[in-house]
């Protein structure tokens, strides 16, 4: 039987430069975002992350190189629809004082409003299920202000989701949230790609948590990529030492199968070596 073809990729970044002011970041990046799958970036700080995330968003234009959105360079279509075909959340967002989770949600539909053309059942719709799939309906009427970190984040999220692109880059998500938080917030993401089809490209700091639910893994390095591919073939102890200058095992978690990173400790004694009988305070 033929295998089919793949998907060609909706979102490309070919021969990237970028960065601020005299400063370059990208060093001539080329990206293809993998459709309907969870690609994480990492990398230490300043090697990028951000900086990609940000281009191929159209947030931040390249000095070289061109970002293509569905075939099309995305620098030459109007912000609205790119609107309608890409969502972005930023680093740290930040609502207006006083605003309901029902409201914040909400503003994920300006893209598709028009003065003279709304939609009040389409985008009632769009929200109620955007709340519901990211479980932050039971806060709909309260303040975002009075949520807690992982339940802002999930409200952001729900946004996103109102807005209803195919196409979601997040930069950063589950920064300076709890464990837990962190993990419902992926599990959540990797729902939205293999159930709900959607591409999503995500920066994490994470080093374990990335190679767990990522399907694609990029690392970065001083503004180019080093490695791209699956987990299985990217997450080793030569590419973190390469990338991070990291010494760790990398083993595989007994129960889930998942890779895990042990970093190597430095200055200890083996338990083998010490010596029957002697204490350790």
């Amino acid at each position: 039987m033929p295998s089919t073809p793949a998907k060609p990729s909706r979102l490309t970044g070919q021969a990237l430069r970028a960065g601020y002011d005299s400063r370059r970041v990208l060093d001539g990046v080329d990206l293809t975002v993998t459709e309907g799958q969870l690609t994480v970036l990492l990398g230490p700080n300043g090697s990028g992350k951000s900086t990609l995330l940000k281009t191929l968003a159209r947030t931040l234009t390249p000095s070289a190189g061109r970002v293509f959105l569905d075939g099309q360079d995305i620098h030459r279509r109007n912000t609205r629809e790119v609107a309608q075909r890409l969502g972005i959340l930023p680093q740290g967002p930040s609502a207006p004082e006083g605003l309901t989770v029902r409201q914040l949600v909400g503003m994920g539909r300006f893209p598709h409003q028009r003065l003279w053309r709304q939609d009040a059942d389409q985008d009632a719709r769009a929200i109620r299920e955007a709340m519901a799939y990211a479980d932050v309906t039971d806060f709909a009427e309260r303040s975002v202000d009075a949520l807690s970190g992982g339940q802002r984040q999930r409200c952001w999220i729900a946004m996103v989701l109102a807005q209803e692109t195919d196409l979601i880059l997040l930069d950063e998500p589950t920064t300076f949230l709890d464990l837990k938080v962190q993990v419902d917030l992926l599990e959540l993401l990797v729902r939205l790609a293999h159930d709900k089809g959607r591409t999503l490209l995500v920066v994490l700091h994470d080093l374990n948590l990335a190679a767990a639910y990522a399907d694609i893994l990029v690392m970065m390095r001083q503004g180019r990529i080093e490695h791209s591919g699956p987990p299985d073939t990217v997450f080793t102890s030569i590419h973190l030492k390469q990338v991070f200058d990291l010494d760790a095992h990398v083993i595989r978690d007994p129960h889930t199968q998942r890779l895990l990173c042990v970093p190597s400790l430095t200055g200890t004694t083996p338990v083998s070596q010490i010596a029957p009988g002697v204490a350790h305070g």
